[in-house]
C-alpha cells in the first residue's frame, strides 16, 4: 500500500491562500488505512478549514482515488458541490491528486498529503517500507526478503563488515537484513543460494515516468 501523512495545516493554507471554497476528495484504500483520506480525516479537514474562514462545499471518499475513470463517474453525483468550489483538495496519495488534475482541467487541485513510500501495515497505522519499486525484483533469490529496501546501503551481497551481533551498522536497533535472509534461507534449507554472487542491478529498468499496458511478453 502507498503510505501517506497529512501535511501541516499551515502548509496547506499557504498553498490554497488564493482560493476560498473547496471540495474535498479522499480515498477508501491506502489513504483511509493511513488515516489521511478516510471520512473522519475529511470531516476533520472540513472543520479546520472552516475555522480558518474557508468554505467547504462538500466531500466524498473515492473508492480508488488513483483510478481516473472510476473516480470521474463517482463524482457525477457531486456535480453541484464541485462546481460551487473554487478548487479541490485531494486527501490521498500523489497519484490520486494527479488523477484529479486529469478529471478537473478547469479547477486548481491541491494535495493535503505527503506521499512517503510503499509499505506494509504491521500494526494499526504502523507501517514499514518493504519495496522500493525498483523494476527488477530479486526476492526469489533472497528468501522473499528485499535487501534493496531493507538494507540502508542497498547491498545485493551481504552482510557488510559493519554488521555486529546481527544488527545493522547504520541503525543499530534494526536487525541486519542479510542476517534475516541467511536465517530464512537456512530454515528453507536453501543456504546454497547465499553462495551465488548477485550482479549489479540494472537501474535502467526503473525509468521515470514508467507505464504498463497490461500486455504480457
Amino acid at each position: 500500500m502507498i503510505i501517506s501523512k497529512q501535511k501541516n495545516l499551515d502548509e496547506i493554507l499557504e498553498a490554497i491562500k488564493d482560493n476560498n471554497s473547496f471540495f474535498l476528495v479522499g480515498c477508501s484504500e491506502c489513504a483511509s488505512l493511513c488515516g489521511t483520506g478516510d471520512e473522519a480525516a475529511l470531516e476533520d479537514m472540513k472543520k479546520r478549514l472552516e475555522e480558518k474562514g474557508k468554505k467547504v462545499t462538500g466531500y466524498f471518499v473515492a473508492k480508488t482515488g488513483c483510478q481516473v475513470l472510476g473516480t470521474k463517474v463517482e463524482l457525477k453525483k457531486f456535480k453541484n458541490e464541485v462546481e460551487g468550489a473554487d478548487a479541490l483538495i485531494i486527501m490521498s496519495c500523489g497519484a490520486g491528486a494527479q488523477a484529479a488534475v486529469e478529471i478537473f482541467k478547469d479547477k486548481p487541485v491541491y494535495t493535503a498529503n505527503d506521499t512517503l513510500f510503499l509499505g506494509n501495515m504491521t500494526r494499526f497505522r504502523v507501517f514499514d517500507e518493504r519495496c522500493s519499486l525498483c523494476g527488477e525484483c530479486i526476492i526469489n533469490e533472497t528468501g522473499g526478503i528485499c535487501p534493496v529496501t531493507n538494507c540502508p546501503k542497498g547491498l545485493l551481497n551481504g552482510p557488510c563488515g559493519g554488521m555486529k551481533n546481527g544488527k545493522c551498522e547504520v541503525d543499530t536497533e534494526r536487525d541486519c537484513v542479510w542476517v534475516r535472509i541467511y536465517n530464512r534461507l537456512n530454515d528453507l534449507h536453501r543456504l546454497d543460494q547465499m553462495e551465488e554472487i548477485a550482479e549489479p542491478k540494472d537501474y535502467g529498468k526503473h525509468t521515470k515516468p514508467s507505464a504498463l499496458t497490461g500486455k504480457k511478453d
